[in-house]
């Protein structure tokens, strides 16, 4: 790679783009097998959220989990139709269904993504070995930064549009 100019913003925007394109070209598709990338991103979070609220609530809400995926409800259904097609999850609701509709891991959802998780374990275990644990937590920090200051000025935008 080449030095990069920090004073040339258009060459750090163009890098910037780049690398995020490079990141989203699935090239780390070989590594899933039972599901899809998306796939183990929601189960993960379903099962996250889950971990967080304790046993007593083995479930999460439909509107909780596009939020934390940042996709919309229709997305993240059709996402969950998949998922619970699959026999990876059960999809239900409160009362009559106007209280909010949620999700829960089914076994199988369990198994496959602790499938999932060994192969991805085994593989990023290799990177993190040849790039450094402490550059890896460097960079996801930053990562997490950049991510959250490209949201809000997206979210700033937004309201320049909106006349606000």
């Amino acid at each position: 790679m080449h030095e990069l100019n920090l004073n040339n913003i258009a060459e750090l925007t163009h890098e910037l783009t780049y690398y995020r394109y490079i990141l989203n070209q699935g090239r780390t598709d070989s590594l899933f097998r039972d599901l899809a990338l998306s796939e183990y991103v929601a189960l993960d979070r379903i099962a996250r959220s889950i971990s967080e609220k304790g046993d007593a609530e083995a479930r999460t809400y439909l509107q909780d989990l596009a939020e934390t995926l940042k996709l919309s409800i229709p997305q993240t259904s059709k996402m969950i139709g998949r998922l619970r097609d699959k026999g990876l999850v059960i999809w239900s609701h409160d009362g009559n269904g106007t209280d909010g509709t949620y999700v829960s891991i089914t076994e199988s959802g369990v198994q496959a993504m602790e499938r999932q998780e060994m192969i991805l374990k085994d593989y990023y275990g290799r990177v993190i070995d040849r790039f450094g644990r402490e550059n890896m937590a460097k960079l996801l920090r930053l990562m997490i930064q950049l991510e959250k200051d490209m949201d809000a000025e997206l979210s700033e935008k937004g309201e320049e549009a909106d006349g606000v």
